[in-house]
Formats: structure tokens, C-alpha cells, sequence
């Protein structure tokens, strides 16, 4: 990971030091003056540091959360009080607001972006936009040239703008550049920034009026770099989603006692606290597991694995499905005209696919991106409790026969998947709630359909090159209880054309 972001960083660089020495700009305008550009980047997901807005007291550890600590990343209290940090780093999944006893919030800056974890040996090791900014200050770029626009990637689109202003803050900063240096702006886009500064640009059409749009574009943006743009999606995030990803992160593993109720209403959400035993040896404070499981009258007494801690903790993110894969033929009515012709903005996206989406296979992507075996046993039964695992007659179950559904990225993005295994998968309802209220409910922009080339002057796609890339991916019930309920039995990935497996 830090190899590839290290790469892109190197093209990147020399491609702004490049477009800030050109001799024109705009058939003169800024002839011979290179100094007028400024270099705006937009990091990816999980790549801006978030620091505690909170006091939150950790019994049994050294190791408490006062205002302005470090969170996002803070390695040393992740290890040894891992229960206050995912209070910190955790949101509710239906509502995506904070835990009731810890907030974070992004951090400002390029040191917010530069490394997560300043250290000697964390520092390196977190690193993500450092050494972009240290080869730009060795070619002698101006300081108030290279800005940053850190964001709350834990959120939603429409969130980041309701709760952050973020949108009107990213709007002020080109505006802002403008005035500063008397020339645009060059973006620096990376993975899921990408995502978000595709929002920024639907957005800044309903906050202008639309014979200023395009001349509003000419005179703050240049040129944008996308590095790394998950264009159609990404694979990965089903992965993270059903089996979860530690991002190279030590996470440990939970013990846990978690109330789960019945007939819990969605929007209405609440975290439910647990009593939490010992952890790597250590009694930590109490984790409220933002969850709740239909149909459980029971408590449910088991070990959340590794993955299974990662998984809880990225699944209460809003911006989980940002980056969940897509068809090509698939697009969505225009919010934009749709509001100046007096429709709603508030209305469900509905896809309205090609021909080519049912003549072709796989909704343009290589293969269908995730397979999945449906266990013989519906409802409660398919996620039991670990007593019950121990106590079932695992023959009865080996001798079911399963059946393998396999589900293209339209049928990913529109929610097929997900209503598919709700049956298997507590956490089903959660993702279609959260699919049709934040992405395909959105004011603005569903996300999750191909995009339209922008009005802008100057657009470079940077990607690596003679890198396997995960395209799709066969699961089958694990026989533990949620959240290992789903193991990887095997990745498709693209490689130079061909399609291999694991």
C-alpha cells in the first residue's frame, strides 16, 4: 500500500513541479509566470489524521483521550487501549453520528495529510503525502502553493457537507488560491478523494448559477490529476464490507458481551453497552457495538477476530459504500436538471441501464465481483451464536447443499446483493438502509454510477502498471458467529488482460 501511494506520489510530483514550470497557460494568459498556480490535494480514504474533540477516561490504562489527540493514527492507544479508541474512531450506522462518549474530527493541513502517526519508526511507516511535499520544497515551491483539504472519510457525501460545511469550505479554498497567487488551481486527487471531488464539482452546479458554472471552472482549476480513481469502483471495498480489513493496522482481538435486541427501528439506532472481558490480557473500558441483530433474544458470548473487529469498525463508516463497485451502463437521472426543471431533489435515483448492460456480461467489469454460497439453514440459524456452533450437529449442515449466486457490480450498486443474503447476514439491513438513504437517496449526486467527463480544461489519470488488481471474489459461511460469519474462499484478479485466481 504505502509502495503504490509512494509511486503515485513521485508521478504526481513531477507532474505539478512540470505544470507549475510550463512557459503558457490559457494560450498566454499566465505566460512566463508559473508562480500563480497552486496545488490542491485531496487525500484518499483513511488518509487524514483525526484527533479527539472529547475527555474520555480509560480505566485500567495510562492512556487517556483529551481534546486534540491524536486518534487517526495513534498506534500506541490502539494497542493498549483499544477499546477508548474505537469509541473514538467508531460512528452509528444508521444516523453517522458520534459514539456518546468520544468525537473526533479531522485535522487541518498539510500535516494532516503528510503522516498519520509521526514517529521515528511509526512515522515512515504512515506516511502518505510527505515525501510529495518534500520534493516539491527541494524544487523550491512556494509554502502557500501546496494545499491541503483534509476531510472526515469515515462520512458520507451529503454528511460531509451537513455537518462540516465541507463542500463550501473546499469552495472558498480555490476561490481563496485565486486571490492569494492570481492564477487556478492544480488537483491532486487520490482514491477515494477522487469520489469527493466528483461531489464537489455536482454540487458547485446547484450553488452557482448555471451561465457561471463553466467560467467559474476555467478561472480556479487548471488542471486535475486523478491518482488512483476508482472510476467504476472498487472490488475491494465487498471485501472489507463482508470479511473486513485491518489496512495493515495491529488491531487486536475482542472479547465481547454484546446486548443484541430485537425489533430495534433502524433510524433510530442506539448503541448498546456491553460488558467487555479481558483483552490481550489487560481489562479495558466498554466498547458500545453500534449493532443490533433481528429476531436475537439472547445475549451472544464469542471472540471477534481480528478481521471481525475491523470489519464492525469499517462497516459503521458512511462512506463504506462510497466506493462499492458499479456498471458502466448503468446511469442515473440528472439531479441537476431535474432541480432547475422544479423536480425534487430528494428523490431516489433510479438506474436506467443500456441495452448493453443485459447483452454483455459482468456490467463492464472483467468478471462478476462477488460469488457467494447460501447456506442450506435461513434466517437466525445462518449466524449463530458460538454456544450454539459448539452445540449443533455440524453433519446436519455439511450434508446441505448450498447454492452459489453470483452478482454483478449493477447488482451490487442497486442492492440486489445485499437483499440476497439479508437472509445470511445481519448486517443486510444496514447496508440497504444506509445504500438508499446516503448514496442513492442523495441530494445531489448518486455516486455509485459512471461519470461524465468534467468542463475542465486539463484531466490526468494516473494508475500503476504490471500489478495484479482484485476484480472479484467467491465466499462462503464460515460457521462462526457474526462478524466472522463469511470467509474468502478464493480472489479473481486482472492481470495484463487475463483473469487468474488465487
Amino acid at each position: 500500500m504505502n509502495e503504490r501511494v509512494s509511486m503515485y506520489s513521485l508521478i504526481a510530483a513531477i507532474l505539478f513541479i512540470g505544470a507549475l514550470r510550463i512557459n503558457s497557460v490559457n494560450g498566454g494568459e499566465l505566460s512566463g509566470d508559473y508562480s500563480k498556480l497552486s496545488g490542491i490535494i485531496i487525500p484518499g480514504f483513511a488518509s487524514t489524521q483525526l484527533r479527539a474533540w472529547s475527555i474520555l477516561d480509560c480505566p485500567y490504562s495510562p492512556l487517556d483521550f483529551n481534546p486534540l489527540d491524536l486518534v487517526w493514527l495513534d498506534t500506541t492507544k490502539l494497542l493498549s487501549a483499544v477499546n477508548c479508541w474505537i469509541k473514538c474512531v467508531i460512528l452509528d450506522p444508521y444516523n453517522e453520528t458520534d459514539h456518546p462518549e468520544c468525537k473526533s474530527r479531522p485535522d487541518s493541513g498539510l500535516s494532516a495529510i503528510t503522516e498519520l502517526d509521526p514517529g521515528y519508526i511509526t512515522g515512515p511507516l504512515s506516511s502518505v503525502w510527505k515525501d510529495w511535499v518534500k520534493w516539491c520544497i527541494e524544487f523550491g515551491i512556494e509554502a502557500n502553493a501546496i494545499i491541503a483539504v483534509p476531510y472526515d472519510w469515515r462520512l458520507s457525501p451529503s454528511k460531509l457537507e451537513e455537518r462540516d460545511l465541507y463542500f463550501h469550505k473546499l469552495k472558498l479554498t480555490f476561490e481563496t488560491a485565486l486571490k492569494l497567487r492570481g492564477g487556478p488551481s492544480i488537483v491532486f486527487a487520490h482514491s477515494l478523494g477522487n469520489n469527493v471531488f466528483r461531489y464537489f464539482l455536482e454540487w458547485l452546479k446547484l450553488e452557482i448559477a448555471p451561465k457561471k458554472y463553466v467560467q467559474w471552472l476555467d478561472d480556479h482549476i487548471h488542471a486535475y490529476f486523478a491518482v488512483g480513481s476508482p472510476n467504476l469502483g472498487s472490488a475491494e471495498t465487498i471485501k472489507v464490507t463482508l470479511s473486513g480489513s485491518t489496512f495493515g493496522l495491529p488491531i487486536p482481538e475482542m472479547n465481547a458481551n454484546a446486548i443484541l435486541k430485537s425489533g430495534c427501528e433502524g433510524a433510530n439506532l442506539h448503541f448498546h453497552p456491553p460488558n467487555l472481558s479481558r483483552i490481550v490480557g489487560v481489562l479495558q473500558d466498554v466498547i458500545l457495538v453500534p449493532f443490533c441483530y433481528r429476531c436475537l433474544h439472547r445475549y451472544v458470548h464469542h471472540r471477534f477476530s481480528i478481521q471481525g473487529t475491523a470489519r464492525l469498525l469499517y462497516n459503521s463508516f458512511g462512506s463504506s459504500m462510497w466506493m462499492m463497485p458499479f456498471s458502466k451502463y448503468c446511469r442515473t437521472e440528472n439531479i441537476y436538471w431535474k432541480h432547475f426543471n422544479g423536480g425534487s431533489r430528494k428523490s431516489h435515483h433510479t438506474y436506467q441501464c443500456d441495452a448493453r448492460e443485459y447483452q454483455l456480461n459482468f456490467s463492464g467489469w472483467p468478471t462478476n465481483v462477488v460469488n457467494v454460497e447460501i447456506p442450506s439453514i435461513r434466517g437466525i440459524d445462518a449466524y449463530p451464536s458460538v454456544f450454539e456452533v459448539a452445540q449443533a450437529n455440524m453433519s446436519i449442515m455439511e450434508c446441505g447443499l448450498p447454492t452459489q449466486l453470483s452478482f454483478s457490480a449493477r447488482e451490487v450498486s442497486d442492492g440486489t446483493f445485499f437483499k440476497a443474503i439479508e437472509d445470511y447476514d445481519p448486517e443486510s439491513k444496514r447496508f440497504l438502509h444506509q445504500l438508499y438513504k446516503s448514496y442513492h437517496g442523495d441530494p445531489v449526486l448518486n455516486p455509485l454510477a459512471p461519470w461524465d467527463r468534467p468542463p475542465l480544461k486539463n484531466i490526468f489519470c494516473i494508475y500503476g502498471i504490471d500489478a495484479k488488481t482484485e476484480v472479484g471474489y467467491y465466499f462462503a459461511p464460515s460457521g462462526k458467529p457474526y462478524p466472522d460469519n463469511w470467509i474468502i474462499t478464493d480472489v479473481i484478479y486482472e492481470f495484463q488482460g487475463s483473469l487468474y485466481s488465487r
